[in-house]
């Protein structure tokens, strides 16, 4: 098509009904589409191996606000937060013309007059999905029920009865004791013989019967919530195995949906996401705004100019109202560059140079999604520079399968026995250390846990430092109920230490160097918000509401003592933003 082939054009008169033009979005637009992007949508061809991509431009933005707009006028879109798309594209004619999406169901609706429609493929599956969806509804009522038994509530308050019990005879038995022992002294000073030994025996019996009177309130306790503990136990089985059902009947319909789903591109190829994905697919991979906007233009000989999408309505942990976010790493990345597939290939966009201290904090560009690079390797470790988005290892679902660990498994001859030495949030970009067997494992792992390894990360700071270098000690600590969350606790906290050095200060930046001696989870991340008082610029978890599409912290040097020449590694690399 756009590299020189033609496409047919299918279904002219339905996709006119969705094409909008500018003026629908923009009261006026001088802007001019050719300035730089600020990100870009990007792939490899899956056939020949070449850069494509799509940019976001100041142009796409503006659309994008005047639809956010239009979003704010009606309180229905602001009920649930999702992420919204705009996409330019260019009809036939020459003119250009705008098509807007929605993430999965808007209000409950897949297709609405106005947006483009789903992915093909639902339709196949939608009794099925009518039916599953009505059955995990049942499962979701009956754990509802079985969390809200008597049983339970019953438990708790008995529970909370015996415990006050308890501890008041504790307190009577505790003044008792004091007695007692005041009472003892007593008597060896004015008692002897026989008297003596009768008085005392007469004590020792009275807290030999305090004891057996404690004894009995336990006895009493257990045998009274013995009952309810078995009810409860056997209600807690029958959770844990609605909970297994309602994962495995729900990952059946995602298996069909995505077997049925089917893309194309602007090569005029169709697959499934099934075949695109074979490894496994994170549930809504289909839904989101991306791939609908391109598969829509793909099938109705749309040329794409350039493409944006934006949170709207509630705001989560993750994302802000009104801000712009990339493709997704789990459901969108992987698929664009099959969805590309069509349009020139483009060079990659080098990082922005820095000179002289100077830098302009920028999205994530070019190689993100590339191969992940080795720095350093020999037949005991390697070394790669993870790019920010990519997991260090998998995780425990099928949606976080997706790592640097997973995926030099899958390109190395030994690497069944790969593991990561230490870890880089998923955010963050910069040097992963991984063994090749277990000895050099234990010996890295070893190093870190005692200290000897010398980290050096560097980062962009959404405000103005003051002080040009110090030491950061906070004792961190993690809400097992509010995970991955940090906090600083000074009860529950363990100590964490980090040297930081001020680069280069310019407008509302600090660009900072870190020197972690501790490596808490999210120390640095922590550790700039509370020790410094400004988060790091992209940190969302941690209230960063800048406009950025990464978290800019980046590990850029590492030195350690090679675990079997001995030598010492000092691995470093340039940072990217």
């Amino acid at each position: 098509m756009y590299n020189g082939e033609k496409i047919k054009i299918v279904g002219l008169k339905p996709y006119t009904e969705v094409l909008n033009p500018l003026s629908y979005f923009l009261d006026s637009y001088p802007i001019d589409g050719e300035q730089s992007a600020s990100y870009w949508y990007e792939g490899c061809c899956l056939q020949t191996g070449d850069l494509l991509r799509l940019p976001r431009t100041p142009l796409i933005e503006a659309i994008a606000r005047g639809l956010m707009q239009q979003l704010a006028q009606d309180e229905r879109y602001s009920r649930e937060g999702k992420m919204y798309g705009v996409l330019l594209v260019e009809i036939p004619t020459g003119e250009k013309r705008v098509l807007k999406a929605f993430s999965g169901l808007l209000n409950g609706a897949s297709v609405i007059d106005g947006w483009v429609t789903p992915i093909p493929g639902r339709e196949q599956v939608a009794l099925t999905e009518v039916q599953t969806l009505t059955e995990l509804e049942a499962i979701k009522q009956e754990l509802i029920t079985l969390k809200q038994l008597p049983a339970r509530q019953e438990y708790e308050t008995l529970s909370q009865e015996f415990a006050q019990q308890l501890q008041v005879m504790s307190d009577r038995h505790a003044h008792s004791k004091q007695q007692r022992q005041q009472k003892r002294q007593q008597l060896y000073d004015t008692l002897t013989s026989e008297a003596l030994t009768l008085a005392l025996e007469q004590l020792d019996a009275e807290s030999r019967q305090q004891g057996i009177e404690r004894r009995r309130l336990k006895r009493q306790r257990d045998i009274t919530l013995a009952s309810l503990q078995e009810a409860i136990a056997t209600e807690d089985t029958r959770i844990q195995e609605l909970k297994q059902k309602r994962k495995a009947i729900s990952r059946q319909l995602q298996a069909q949906m995505h077997a049925a789903y089917s893309l194309m591109n602007f090569l005029g190829q169709s697959s499934s996401l099934q075949q695109l994905m074979p490894d496994g697919l994170p549930t809504g991979t289909g839904d989101c705004c991306a791939p609908k906007l391109l598969h829509y233009a793909a099938t109705h000989g749309l040329k794409p100019l350039a493409m944006a999408e934006f949170w709207w309505g509630t705001s989560n942990q993750d994302k802000v109202q009104g801000e712009f976010y990339g493709a997704c790493a789990e459901r969108c990345q992987p698929l664009m560059g099959f969805l590309l597939a069509g349009l020139r290939p483009n060079p990659p966009t080098p990082f922005p140079a820095r000179e002289g201290g100077v830098f302009s904090p920028s999205p994530r560009r070019g190689g993100v999604w590339g191969e992940v690079k080795m720095i350093y390797e020999d037949e005991w470790l390697i070394a790669i520079n993870k790019p920010a988005g990519l997991l260090s290892v998998p995780g425990r679902y099928l949606e976080t399968q997706d790592s640097v660990i997973s995926r030099l498994r899958n390109l190395l001859p030994d690497g069944d026995n790969l593991a990561a030495v230490h870890r880089l949030d998923q955010e963050t970009s910069g040097i992963l250390l991984l063994a090749r067997d277990c000895q050099t494992y234990r010996q890295l792992s070893q190093q870190f846990q005692q200290r000897q390894v010398h980290k050096v990360y560097e980062a962009i700071l959404a405000g103005t430092v003051t002080r040009d270098a110090g030491l950061i000690e906070l004792p961190l600590w993690g809400d097992p109920q509010n995970r991955p969350y940090q906090q600083v606790d000074w009860e529950r906290g363990k100590p964490s230490v980090t040297h930081f050095r001020v680069m280069t200060r310019e407008k509302n930046y600090t660009r900072v160097e870190f020197e972690p001696f501790t490596g808490r989870t999210h120390q640095l991340r922590v550790h700039a918000l509370a020790g410094l008082g400004i988060v790091i610029l992209g940190d969302r978890l941690y209230g960063c509401n800048a406009g950025a599409t990464r978290l800019h912290l980046h590990a850029r040097e590492l030195r350690f003592q090679h675990p079997r020449t001995q030598a010492t590694i000092h691995l470093q690399t340039e940072t990217p933003f």
